[in-house]
């Protein structure tokens, strides 16, 4: 699933935003403005999603969900909260397009004839340089 198309659900309903001091870049404003950003999803009681996608984020996303079922995402790398707070939104939907789209599946296939051949030469050629370097004892 694509990021725009979880964009047109509007999960900014049902985000919330909570701002403390940051320790990223700024300064001295660093320890007067409280940049740092941390956005919370609910997922267990959100209805935005199904419950299999339910399911599937909490299964790939389960070190970012607390036991309340919320997943948790931090922004510092900004100097303002404006800023921070647009970065965690844009990590947030990467994250979860990330995780509800569901992996392509191998197809298996056989070596080509081209290959085979290749390495069996490459043995032939190993086993002839063996038998060079064997020392023979002739027999008096």
């Amino acid at each position: 699933m694509e990021a725009t198309e979880l964009k047109n659900r509007n999960f900014e309903s049902e985000f919330i935003f909570s701002t403390s001091r940051s320790s990223g870049p700024g300064g001295q404003n660093v320890n007067k403005v409280s940049s740092k950003v941390e956005l919370r999803f609910n997922l267990l009681t959100t209805l935005l999603l199904s419950e299999d996608e339910k399911e599937l984020i909490q299964r790939k996303l389960k070190n970012k969900i607390n036991k309340e079922g919320e997943l948790i995402l931090v922004s510092q790398s900004e100097r303002t909260q404006l800023m921070n707070k647009t970065v965690v939104v844009e990590k947030f939907y990467d994250l979860v397009s990330k995780a509800l789209t569901l992996p392509i599946k191998r197809k298996s296939t056989r070596p080509t004839l081209s290959s085979r051949i290749k390495r069996l030469e490459g043995k032939k050629i190993h086993s002839t340089m063996k038998k060079l370097r064997k020392f023979t004892r002739e027999t008096e």
